[in-house]
């Protein structure tokens, strides 16, 4: 039981940090088309995602690596009933990166156009989809009792679901528009900033949205009544959104983003908690669901891996810590590559 609950919540963690580093450059690839206003305004954005998209990513593998080793019934679940939204947002993950490197392969407005849209879609996306796939994990997915999943794509696209695609798009944005005030100089630098204050009361209002549809559509809200001291991590939630915005009024870019990602993490806790123990509950049926209990893997698989996390995420976390530390500074353009 143990060992099940502590890799649940790591599960829940690697996603946490997944949304926290991949966010800003999925905002930052959808507010594109509508902050740059030239061929160097668009280099200094994808320069400024370049050097960490892709180890943002990592903690997208190691997720759904951690799925299937730790909870390989959950994957073998999930990737049958969501496969078509899962598909769409590898897909677009992988036009995205494809784009980043093709865009400045050949010196024509056309062909960088297209690779720019590519961008836009391929981040934009995931943003919404990734929103609305865990929505619909927190309300219930409508599997029976062999697993099967008795819907659609079009089921997904429920109330709840189209809000939390709303709400990850837009935490996402303003992280990736507080990313670009610390990267980027001048007139971009003052466009990404104005519509990171113009995004946050958006962002604010949403999320009150959500959370009071949260109480009407799911049972997230079960286990903080159980426990009232787990409320602090909304709580946290409320106080990191709002010192974004202290941060932004101040100019303090780089405190903004820390607490940009902060807010992340948190509200993706306030889902993983309210879950907890499921970890996709049918909405048929609460006997159908699958927990970090009836669908883990065996307690010593659990333990072998639990020691190479604790020797291998340290150091894959100290990378990654050093890379944004080697790349804090705005870009110039004498580095830039694409």
């Amino acid at each position: 039981m143990i060992l099940e609950s502590i890799w649940f919540f790591l599960w829940g963690l690697l996603w946490a940090i997944y949304f926290m580093t991949d966010g800003f450059d999925l905002g930052l690839g959808t507010l594109m088309p509508f902050l740059a206003k030239s061929e160097k305004d668009k280099r200094v954005i994808v320069n400024s995602m370049g050097p960490l998209w892709d180890g943002n990513e990592v903690w997208l593998l190691t997720a759904g690596g951690v799925t299937f080793a730790a909870f390989p019934l959950v994957y073998a679940v999930m990737f049958s009933s969501l496969y078509t939204a899962l598909m769409l947002i590898l897909f677009a993950l992988i036009l995205r990166g494809v784009a980043f490197e093709f865009r400045g392969k050949v010196e024509s407005d056309k062909w960088r156009k297209v690779w720019d849209a590519c961008i836009f879609i391929g981040s934009v996306a995931p943003a919404i989809l990734f929103g609305v796939a865990f929505a619909n994990i927190f309300k219930g997915i409508p599997i029976d009792q062999n697993g099967i999943y008795q819907g659609n794509l079009l089921t997904l696209l429920n109330v709840y679901g189209l809000l939390g695609g709303v709400l990850f798009l837009l935490l996402f944005l303003v992280h990736g528009s507080i990313w670009l005030s610390i990267k980027s100089e001048g007139d971009l630098q003052a466009r990404a900033s104005a519509t990171a204050n113009k995004l946050w009361p958006v962002l604010v209002g949403f999320a009150v949205i959500f959370l009071g549809a949260s109480a009407g559509f799911t049972q997230l809200y079960d286990n903080f009544l159980a426990y009232p001291a787990l409320f602090l991590v909304i709580l946290l939630a409320v106080a990191a959104l709002f010192a974004v915005k202290l941060f932004l009024v101040k100019q303090a870019y780089f405190k903004a983003w820390f607490a940009s990602a902060a807010t992340i993490v948190f509200c993706t806790f306030y889902g993983v908690i309210g879950l907890f123990p499921n970890m996709f509950p049918s909405n048929i049926d609460a006997a159908y669901s699958l927990t970090a209990h009836n669908a883990s893997s065996s307690p010593l698989t659990l333990k072998i891996m639990l020691v190479v996390v604790l020797l291998f995420v340290p150091i894959v976390l100290a990378y990654q810590i050093w890379t944004y530390h080697f790349f804090k500074g705005k870009v110039t353009e004498e580095e830039m590559v694409y």
